[in-house]
């Protein structure tokens, strides 16, 4: 009878930790900063069914990057805890603090079982305060980590670099404009020193999370003529608005989770 070969722990979590590393950083990136009026979201993203950023409750956002089956099955799961939440005791109570917990646990159970592979995701859940000092925004790893995160992150691809480029240049007070042009900027760098690429409204994914809104939902996707004359910089396309966060109109007694998928 053969020894089975052994394995310390420690061993074990750090080769689980660097298989979900890889799958992540071959995914493209998504860059989420802080400005005026409240949070942005940019990711590299051609697809338009498939979404990376998506709304879960009223003042709360989600981004991810990995495989989209598993982070799609966490973006349901944050939706019906948040609904669940919000109808059982409060609207209020529903906070990116306590929806990033819920994803902390479920992904550090996932990660430390050794009946299953680590979900090769990384998550990025945002909350939009009534002041920019109150606003959240929170990053979790396959792990199951939460790192409270300031005024900027980025997940997938080549997150360092795309992060330095972002630490140089982000401040308070951008407009609208100015953060979607930055993380735009940042996404279509060359990390290894070459010309930048163009990144067309097709090929990127944009939301924002508006305090500005009258409406209680604060998300808002920003697509076709609006995101274009945004990359043009043309500032007068901030104010547009619609009743529809998503593009499809919704009654308003539907629990305000973000139905696309």
């Amino acid at each position: 009878m053969s020894t089975p070969f052994y394995v310390s722990p420690q061993q074990a979590m750090a080769d689980r930790a660097e298989y979900a590393r890889k799958g992540i950083a071959r995914g493209r990136s998504v860059v989420v900063l802080t400005y005026a009026d409240g949070i942005v979201f940019v990711a590299e993203n051609t697809s338009r069914a498939l979404h990376k950023v998506s709304e879960i409750y009223d003042k709360i956002a989600f981004a991810a990057v990995g495989r989209y089956n598993e982070f799609e099955n966490l973006r349901i799961g944050g939706v019906r805890y948040a609904d669940l939440r919000g109808y059982t005791y409060d609207r209020a109570d529903v906070t990116a603090r306590g929806l990033a917990n819920v994803y902390a646990q479920t992904l550090g159970t996932i990660f430390s079982s050794v009946g299953e592979k680590p979900y090769e995701v990384e998550l990025i859940v945002a909350e939009v305060g009534r002041t920019s000092d109150d606003d959240q925004i929170y990053r979790l790893t396959p792990d199951g980590s939460v790192v409270d995160e300031k005024n900027y992150v980025v997940v997938g691809g080549n997150a360092d670099s795309i992060g330095n480029y972002l630490g140089q240049r982000h401040r308070s007070g951008f407009s609208l404009t100015e953060a979607v042009k930055v993380a735009v900027d940042s996404l279509a760098r060359d990390p290894n020193g070459g010309s930048p690429r163009t990144l067309t409204p097709d090929q990127l994914e944009v939301a924002v999370l508006d305090r500005q809104r009258f409406q209680q939902r604060k998300f808002k996707r920003i697509l076709g003529g609006q995101l274009a004359r945004l990359l043009d910089g043309d500032e007068s396309a901030e104010s547009e608005d619609s009743d529809d966060t998503d593009g499809t109109a919704k009654p308003a007694a539907t629990p305000p989770g973000d139905s696309d998928q």
